[in-house]
């Protein structure tokens, strides 16, 4: 039986694809102790540190589906964590904010994203780190690039 920690190919694309899962599977153990899933702590991180925002601009911002980010909005309301108001100027929007319990609860939360972070990077050199973010960021650019023409 194949070792499926490993990638079926040594690529940087499929190590990038094993790192993603390691680290998420970090974030969602961490999150579950405190009942909420990584999709949550981010709309809540965005809420906490960017303000009220209307849900489409944070389905763009996050790069989520209207529909994900409405069943993610709509357990966040139930949980009593974030509030859910029509927007003055369009009533078809709903403008988002965190509500006291939300504070709370976020107070309370470890960072998971830091908390993967650490754990992956502790001891790695800066400048291979440098050189990893470059060669990431200008392949995702190239890619994105190529899906635009």
């Amino acid at each position: 039986m194949p070792d499926e920690s490993q990638p079926q190919h040594d690529s940087v694309g499929a190590w990038a694809k094993q790192y993603y899962f390691a680290s998420r599977a970090l974030i969602e153990a961490t999150l579950r102790e405190h009942g909420i899933g990584p999709t949550q702590w981010y709309v809540l991180h965005q809420l906490v540190n960017e303000g009220p925002t209307t849900q489409r601009e944070l389905a763009l911002a996050l790069k989520i589906e209207r529909a994900t980010m409405s069943g993610v909005v709509s357990t966040l309301v139930r949980k009593g964590l974030v509030a859910q108001i029509p927007d003055a100027a369009d009533q078809r929007q709903r403008i988002l904010s965190v509500t006291a319990a939300g504070r709370t609860l976020w107070a309370g939360l470890p960072d998971p994203v830091a908390l993967a972070t650490a754990a992956s990077f502790e001891g790695v050199d800066e400048a291979d780190l440098a050189v990893a973010r470059r060669v990431l960021q200008a392949a995702t650019a190239r890619l994105l690039e190529h899906l635009d023409s």
